[in-house]
């Protein structure tokens, strides 16, 4: 271990000269002659794959020209194998055309290994197989693009899991993990990915497929006397061992989070000649992974968490070695701003409440790991959790502890953790936040020392960061706020990568505790590591690899560090976007909307929240939110995506958008694609024809009021066959969708024509009714309900003036012009009640996510736009809040309840569930995501098939398997249309459910609640 620099050292740290990629003889960069001279590679990929994906579009190179990195590199293809023979046949064509590759997972490596300027080839996509599981012998074997989330539940009913377990299990592949030695929260317990892998399936560049593992005493001499290019590749690795027995012994495995540069310690014998390992962490530069057999371990038999508090982050690292004398299987540092960004990212959260006292926390989780005793055999709660936490309280010195039992709250204190990575992309005021020095570590003796003087470091170049991360092996993850922009702020940011790394050198420590160096941390290597080690990693490389065709640039011969960044200093869009929405978060810069972004990839989970439900439809990158945002970017950039406003390439990933704002809310750093999507087809369609459905669908608020004249001459034309069917044609509506039908009464008239009900004395109890389109020409009986249980409450209801809208439609079909006047009309006419205090009260969630989040996007700076956010509420708020000891009777009733996706991004459903309990409802809140119906997508005719996919992915299976006696809830308009339409099952509003019971306690004798009539299903 070195503690000078091992390298000349400019301003910007280690002499670019030194580290410099070396381009192989027979490897050049793609397309430097020319787009013609990739036409003989692209036929030659074509015939290779012809069941997979070849694509050298534009768009699709967008895609995948970042991931999760500082980096960008605009591949020249991007390939989708269908199976190992294709992939095997495409890195073929890509060697006899001198082209390198880069082999990608689900793209979510921070350090860059997963972008390259050559072939980037996706085994996510088809690659995903699981081939075996063995749970006798405790294995399974796996193709590499296998999300890890479903490998785990193909194990779990044998009692198995594999070890490690990173923040991104729900979306990262195998094959990355084994890319990066990947470890996560449990690696205290399970270890790295390299301590679990028996066995690898691998393929050279120049062609050779071999299967690697741990050899015997005998077998490395058997290899070898095998002879071949896999002959030549063990005697090799045998002599580089031989020739630094020494070093391998004294500098490399000194500690296991030492993941930096090759683990060329697995050749050891004493370690089993484990080539497999070996080849664990090589980041993509060495071989290709065609399939790899990874050892299982056995699931704990239950949990336990216990969270101490501590002043700081570093007494929480000085503690964490006290943890490990109780053996956990895992032991997380998180601190204040860390969950303080979690409560401004997730409004509903609440881990203040989770936590003990303190400003630095250290969560530790106990269980029989792999088979090792526990703690107490008993069940959680037990004396001896009680008797554990005192003591872990006691030998760490904590300030608080608290022993979390219940799986809920275990769960939500695993989110803030499992959020950070996202969360920490943007400080407190809103600045961008990035990784780069994302993943230090160091020897668990020395974290708390290091800690404090990574502060000072950090506070010496003017920089600042959150750090948290798995400190129970001492690894510290962090986002810091570097300026790309500028060329003084990357000169910072070279300095500090500098003396950070000569910082972790004199802790003993390492570059990367397990997301690898890529191009982020490489060329520092020689600041940390002897030159007889840098000689080896470039022995080890030239040994698998010596045409250097696999990820060049990344690791050996690195790329310098700020080489091309995502944010160039000076660079300004090529295009004039200016934009209509205000963008308010991001400054009103589209840009750096889009740089929110960051690659963790949440939205490519294949369940669980809201987003993204075209992907997992499709299971197309140009379907999650991260590709969307990605081609979005490059229109900003303008030198691939080149056509600005008017370029196809966006206006096909954005197609299957639909507008859900999932993303607002699931995505960790808000990425808002509704607004984006809004905007870019307001300006995409300017001066120009637009789809039929934008007239049709996103006029509708003014066709149901000229329908309303004569529903039942409308209802009649609309639901008969030829008639409708032209109809549907000329409006580019879906032929099998079923046209809603109009009320024969509006609501208002219903309302203006009822007796009136007794006056109301208490001007504080009034409340501005909003009468939506659905609820006033589709769902009146949503309204009556309401009506209904506001005057059983004690509020007098008032109605806005009639012809009134809150321009929704009009929003999501992107006639921003048109919706900023219907909006700016109805906020003329309610602003005089709101200006009162007068609430106003929304009825359809997407609506009243309107006026509480998208009219001060509408209307930037105008007060009107921002009183009606502060003002409006959901019934169930409203309820929740003013009438809280009302007795809505008790209907005993079991219901499942599907979320209207606005409402799951901006408006929450706490209120709702409060409610719901004070009426005797036992809910299931389905996590199904969207119902797929979408507002207009559903009724599109291009959108139909995945619109009722999106409904079969959870939605339909779980109403299959409910009860015909339970209520179904839906408040969303969209969301009952789509499940009467599709099952068969009459939907309710949360109003007609409390209405129901109101009616319910006036009918049981002495006013006592009884069963009375339950709503229709």
């Amino acid at each position: 271990m070195a503690d000078q620099p091992r390298a000349r050292t400019g301003p910007q740290g280690p002499d670019h000269r030194d580290t410099h990629p070396q381009t192989p003889a027979g490897v050049r960069r793609p397309g430097a002659e020319g787009p013609h001279a990739l036409a003989p590679l692209e036929a030659a990929l074509r015939a290779a794959v012809t069941r997979g994906g070849v694509d050298f579009g534009s768009r699709r190179r967008a895609e995948y020209a970042q991931d999760a990195s500082n980096y960008r590199q605009v591949p020249v293809a991007v390939v989708m194998p269908a199976d190992a023979d294709e992939l095997i046949a495409a890195v073929a064509a890509c060697r006899a055309h001198g082209t390198p590759v880069t082999l990608r997972g689900g793209g979510t490596s921070i350090a860059g290994q997963a972008v390259g300027d050559g072939v980037v080839i996706d085994t996510s996509r088809h690659l995903n197989r699981i081939l075996s599981v063995d749970p006798e012998a405790r294995t399974a074997t796996v193709e590499p693009g296998v999300v890890l989330d479903r490998l785990q539940d193909a194990c779990r009913p044998h009692g198995l899991r594999f070890g490690p377990d990173p923040s991104t299990h729900s979306r990262c592949t195998v094959g990355g993990m084994i890319g990066n030695n990947a470890c996560g929260t449990h690696s205290v317990a399970w270890g790295r990915t390299a301590d679990n892998i028996v066995a690898l399936d691998v393929l050279t560049y120049d062609g050779t497929r071999m299967r690697v593992g741990r050899l015997s005493a005998r077998e490395p001499a058997e290899a070898v006397a095998a002879g071949g290019r896999g002959g030549e590749i063990h005697a090799a690795l045998r002599d580089l061992r031989d020739g630094n027995l020494a070093l391998l012994r004294t500098e490399f495995g000194r500690f296991r989070r030492q993941v930096s540069g090759y683990g060329l310690e697995h050749l050891l014998p004493e370690r089993g000649f484990d080539v497999a390992a070996a080849l664990v962490g090589t980041e993509g530069t060495c071989v290709v992974v065609l399939s790899a057999t990874v050892r299982l371990v056995p699931l704990p038999r239950r949990r336990t968490l216990v969270a101490l508090g501590f002043p700081d982050l570093p007494a929480a690292g000085d503690a964490a070695r006290a943890v490990l004398r109780h053996d956990p299987i895992a032991c997380e540092g998180l601190g204040a701003e860390q969950v303080a960004a979690l409560r401004r990212g997730v409004p509903d959260a609440e881990p203040e409440r989770l936590l003990p006292e303190g400003r630095g926390w250290l969560l530790c989780e106990f269980g029989d790991a792999a088979g090792a005793p526990d703690h107490d055999a008993g069940t959680p709660g037990t004396a001896g959790d009680e008797e554990l936490a005192a003591a872990l309280a006691r030998d760490t010195g904590a300030v608080g502890v608290r022993l979390v039992t219940d799986p809920g709250e275990q769960a939500a204190l695993w989110r803030v953790r499992e959020e950070s990575s996202g969360l920490a992309t943007r400080a407190p005021d809103g600045t961008e936040a990035w990784p780069g020095w994302e993943d230090s570590a160091v020897p668990v003796e020395h974290l708390g020392d290091y800690l404090r003087d990574f502060e000072r470091l950090m506070a010496r170049h003017g920089l600042h960061g959150t750090p948290y991360g798995h400190f129970g092996e001492g690894c510290v993850h962090i986002r810091i706020d570097f300026d790309h922009t500028t060329p003084e702020g990357v000169r910072v940011f070279m300095a500090f990568m500098a003396d950070a790394a000569r910082l972790v050198a004199r802790h003993g420590g390492t570059l990367s505790g397990e997301h690898g160096d890529g191009q982020a941390r490489a060329q520092f290597l020689p600041l940390v590591h002897s030159p007889a080690a840098i000689d080896a990693f470039n022995a080890f490389k030239a040994i698998w690899d010596p045409d250097g065709g696999l990820n060049p640039g990344i690791l050996v011969h690195p790329r310098p560090a700020d080489e091309r960044l995502r944010v160039q200093p000076g660079h300004r869009p090529a295009l004039p976007l200016a934009t209509t929405l205000a963008l308010s978060e991001d400054g009103g810069d589209l840009s750096r909307a889009l740089r929110r972004c960051v690659g963790v990839a949440k939205c490519r989970t294949p369940s669980g929240g809201v987003m993204c439900p075209s992907y997992r439809v499709t299971g197309d990158e140009k379907d999650s939110t991260r590709g969307r945002a990605r081609v979005l970017y490059e229109m900003v950039q303008g030198d691939v995506v080149t056509d600005g406003w008017h370029s196809e390439e966006v206006r096909d990933v954005l197609d299957l958008c639909l507008s859900c704002k999932g993303c607002k809310s699931d995505c960790p750093v808000g990425v808002d694609m509704a607004t984006y999507k809004a905007e870019f087809l307001h300006q995409h369609y300017r001066r120009r024809v637009r789809p039929r459905a934008h007239y049709s669908l996103g006029w509708l608020p003014l066709w149901s009021r000229l329908a309303a004249t004569a529903p039942r001459l409308v209802n009649r034309v609309t639901g008969s066959g030829l008639p409708a069917a032209a109809l549907k044609a000329a409006g580019g509506i879906a032929a099998e969708r079923p046209v809603p039908r109009f009320a024969q009464t509006r609501f208002r008239r219903w309302f203006e024509s009822r007796p009136a009900p007794a006056a109301g004395g208490d001007p504080g109890r009034q409340v501005l009714l909003w009468p939506d389109t659905f609820t006033e020409f589709f769902s009146p009986e949503v309204g009556r309900a309401a009506v209904e249980v506001l005057e059983h409450a004690g509020f007098e209801v008032l109605l806005p003036p009639d012809r009134l809208c809150c321009g929704l439609t009009w929003l999501t079909t992107g006639q921003l012009g048109v919706a900023r006047r219907v909006l700016g009309r109805t906020l003329d006419a309610v602003d005089s009640y709101l200006a009162r205090g007068i609430p106003l009260v929304g009825l359809e969630p997407s609506c009243t996510s309107l006026f509480r989040s998208d009219a001060v996007e509408l209307l930037a700076g105008d007060p009107r736009a921002r009183r009606a956010a502060e003002s409006t509420v959901t019934l169930a708020e409203l309820l929740d809040r003013r009438a809280p000891g009302t007795d809505f009777g008790r209907l005993g009733r079991a219901a499942v309840t599907q979320t209207h996706c606005h409402q799951h991004a901006t408006l929450g459903s706490a209120a709702d569930d409060r409610l719901l309990a004070r009426i005797g409802v036992d809910n299931d809140r389905l996590d199904s995501g969207c119902c797929g119906l979408a507002g207009n997508f559903g009724f599109e005719k291009e959108h139909y098939g995945v619109s009722v996919s999106v409904a079969e992915n959870v939605l339909l299976p779980a109403l299959r398997e409910t009860p015909d006696d339970t209520v179904v809830l839906a408040d969303g308009f969209s969301c009952r249309t789509q499940i009467s339409q599709l099952s068969g099952r009459r939907p309710v509003h949360l109003a007609e459910l409390l209405r129901d019971g109101v009616r319910a306690a006036a009918l049981s004798p002495g006013g006592r609640p009884g069963a009375g009539p339950g709503p229709a299903r």
